[in-house]
């Protein structure tokens, strides 16, 4: 499928002048293979909680642990990930599960495997992962000067320190790319608009009989008899349906019946687009992305060596030089916003470009409070905008392009490897 950039933010190239080499992704899932790199909670042989280590294949997330907590026997809050992976991929991640470790190995789910298990008394969260490793080939690329290509792309990603810091379409949906657009509806206080985008905007790139569920409910309204049309598949939707049917005109309270973590992502996604747009005029306006301005803000490293999103340093005229000796060691990254109730801007160019953004989508920080959804609601903070790349490795191969590298939590392969492929639009 493909997916406009321009839908999501992003509106620019920072290798423009080197021409890509095409081709597809994810044609197969055992073309995108991820492992998390975990931080383990420490093994306890009394604790009550089961760490474990899960290969799945072609799961989306939200879906898996409803499957195993179905399985399982327990509710979704039972078991925690640190971080969240593509659908179509074979992903390598560690999950915690209030369960007996018993009862977790005896598991059979098809295309889920546990590789490793122990006891801990603690669980992961959200977020406590250090990054992911990633082996993806590129089917279908214009092979004529590819390894050129290649080369020169590469060299231009080490002398930056890595690439523009998008977040990829993943973060607003595959097939269909509205959860920015859902969270936009949910900061501004409109759940109605919010609930009807998600269960009612359809796209060519669904089966039809989604297509025409979606067609009805947003022609109708019916939420009782839609209970009849949807499919089993639009699990979410239906929960949501189901809400409206039995209390009608409650549009927070359909929201809510969704898992937490997907509430939280449509706002959190909001802020992504936002983001991308600070990223792409920044680019477009010629400052500078591994070198500070004045007004910057820079987030040193935390603990773990990666960038911290929650402390920062401004870059004013009397530290800039220092400030930048520290970013060409990479112990510093320039930063954009993302906007949320308690935001940092920046000041100077590259806070005129922030102030632009959010006063283009006639926002206030107070939006950002969301009292009928206070899990939804969000503080912001602010983002790297260079992802630093690992053992980065490309090559022509037989069946196309293959690509191994390392990532921060939080960065997106599909975003390094636009600047190698170059297609109009994200191609999956």
């Amino acid at each position: 499928m493909t997916v406009p950039e321009e839908d999501i933010g992003i509106s620019v190239y920072w290798t423009k002048d080197i021409p890509g080499i095409g081709g597809r992704l994810k044609i197969l899932p055992e073309d995108f293979i991820v492992e998390e790199r975990s931080l383990f909670p420490p093994e306890d042989p009394e604790g009550s909680i089961t760490v474990a280590v899960v290969r799945h294949t072609n799961w989306e997330m939200n879906r898996l642990v409803r499957r195993l907590g179905t399985n399982l026997r327990i509710g979704r809050n039972r078991i925690a990930f640190a971080g969240t992976k593509d659908k179509r991929s074979i992903s390598t991640q560690l999950m915690t599960f209030q369960a007996p470790m018993e009862q977790v190995s005896s598991v059979t789910i098809p295309d889920v495997e546990f590789l490793k298990l122990y006891r801990s008394r603690s669980e992961t969260r959200l977020g406590a992962l250090l990054g992911n490793d990633f082996k993806i080939l590129v089917r279908e690329i214009e092979k004529d000067d590819a390894d050129a290509r290649l080369e020169k792309i590469s060299s231009e990603i080490r002398k930056l320190g890595g690439f523009p810091n998008f977040f990829g379409v993943q973060r607003f949906g595959v097939t269909r790319p509205i959860t920015h657009l859902i969270g936009k509806a949910m900061v501004k206080g409109d759940f109605e608009d919010a609930v009807m985008l998600y269960v009612g905007e359809e796209t060519e790139f669904e089966h039809e009989d989604c297509r025409d569920a979606r067609k009805f409910i947003v022609e109708t309204k019916d939420f009782t008899k839609a209970l009849e049309v949807f499919p089993p598949t639009l699990t979410f939707e239906r929960m949501m349906i189901g809400h409206l049917s039995r209390n009608p005109g409650d549009f927070p309270g359909a929201i809510k019946t969704l898992p937490r973590n997907l509430v939280m992502m449509f706002v959190h996604a909001y802020q992504s687009y936002l983001f991308n747009r600070i990223l792409s005029l920044r680019i477009q306006a010629g400052l500078p992305l591994n070198a500070a301005v004045e007004g910057d803000v820079i987030l040193p490293l935390d603990k773990n060596g990666s960038p911290d999103h929650r402390r920062y340093i401004r870059a004013n005229e009397a530290n800039l030089e220092r400030v930048n000796e520290q970013v060409s060691q990479g112990k510093g990254f320039v930063s954009g916003s993302l906007f949320g109730s308690n935001p940092a801007l920046a000041e100077g160019a590259m806070g005129d470009i922030e102030k632009k953004v959010v006063d283009a989508e006639a926002l206030d920080s107070d939006d950002f409070i969301v009292a009928e959804l206070m899990q939804a609601s969000s503080k912001g903070m602010r983002r790297e905008i260079v992802s630093p790349v690992k053992d980065l490795r490309c090559e022509i191969v037989q069946d196309g392009a293959f690509f191994s590298f390392g990532l921060n939590k939080g960065c997106y392969a599909t975003t390094l490897l636009r600047e190698f492929m170059k297609s109009p639009m994200i191609n999956y």
